[in-house]
């Protein structure tokens, strides 16, 4: 496993050593690392929020350059939905 040497602020080591007196991991590199895992599940997620965002935006502008629109408001919309 490779090396790295990391600066934190005070309270970030703190915090560190904290949970490693807890018993919550054996040793900082530990919850180094596991803050880093949900870094990289956190940004994974967002890609994929915008990548969903960037289809959906596709679609309605597909539908609009078809036709495919109403000048009814969202409530209107949802109105009719639930008491059609």
């Amino acid at each position: 496993m490779a090396t790295m040497n990391v600066s934190l602020p005070a309270d970030m080591l703190r915090f560190v050593e904290d949970e490693v007196a807890q018993g919550e991991y054996a040793t900082s590199s530990e919850v180094i690392r596991d803050a880093l895992r949900l870094l990289q599940h956190e940004k994974a997620a967002e890609q994929e929020r915008l990548a969903l965002l960037s289809r959906e935006i596709s679609v309605g502008l597909d539908d609009m350059r078809a036709a495919r629109i109403t000048s009814k408001t969202a409530a209107e919309i949802a109105q009719e939905i639930q008491h059609p």
